[in-house]
């Protein structure tokens, strides 16, 4: 079985960690014992993910929004010291990446939700590359659209309607890339699909005719670890398994 320094080392070459600018530390956050068996995958390392996977025997929690951000003030009280201490009792590593996980071009959030809704990424944009563009399988009204994506992701869209126009090309970024819509427009889509949606986004989108869709933050991030806990049961040889912890953002 893989030790702990060796997976930390794979995911850091295979996701190019040190070529992303990040609000947090991506790689291993917490350490825990030495050989890794069982890795349990999840979103976010809330408590409640981090109980499950204590209680599924989990050797290594692997997640996208880890428990370090830029900004906190680093005291270890209240809900911090309840997922440390619980983390740190079951001597299990936790594993984190942020942009590094979504930006990836076969494993990353976005490729991964452009493979479930078989959209054919053809170009990125954005601060640091993270949004992709690229043509729907075929012309859709956005009515259709949405209705696919609440199939897909099962959860309701909102949607700021652009100009009715039908829809071709599409340009997406998982989680809260609201900011990301004038690239996104500027990138010559029709419609822009991520996870969260600020006021001012309404208002771009009927003076300029894209329409945007607001997906779930947590419902677009969902696919990035899985593919990732995958791949290192693959080349590893770990088992893993993914937990998913309902979240209504």
């Amino acid at each position: 079985m893989p030790q702990c320094h060796v997976i930390d080392l794979h995911l850091k070459q295979l996701l190019e960690v040190d070529r992303f600018k990040d609000y947090g530390p991506n790689g291993l956050q917490v350490e825990g014992r030495s050989e890794i068996r069982h890795i349990v995958c999840g979103v976010t390392a809330s408590l409640a993910l981090i109980e499950a996977a204590i209680a599924a025997g989990a050797d290594a929690i692997l997640v996208h929004h880890g428990l370090f951000w830029r900004g906190q003030d680093g005291r270890v009280t209240g809900w911090m010291k309840q997922r440390l201490a619980r983390v740190l009792a079951a001597d299990v590593n936790l594993f984190a990446y942020h942009l590094p996980l979504d930006a990836h071009p076969e494993l990353g959030n976005n490729a991964q939700l452009g493979r479930l809704l078989a959209w054919q990424a053809d170009g990125r944009f954005g601060e640091q590359a993270l949004g992709f563009a690229g043509s729907l399988a075929a012309p859709q009204s956005l009515a259709e659209l949405g209705a696919q994506l609440e199939r897909q992701l099962g959860r309701a869209m909102v949607v700021a309607g652009g100009d009715g126009r039908q829809l071709k090309r599409v340009g997406w970024c998982s989680g809260g890339a609201q900011s990301y819509f004038e690239a996104a427009i500027a990138a010559g889509v029709d419609v822009f699909v991520t996870g969260e949606i600020s006021e001012p986004q309404a208002h771009l989108a009927a003076e300029t005719g894209v329409a945007f869709i607001a997906a779930g933050h947590h419902a677009t991030e969902r696919y990035g670890v899985q593919a990732v806990g995958a791949h290192l049961a693959r080349e590893l040889g770990v088992t893993q398994q993914f937990i998913d912890i309902a979240n209504p953002a």
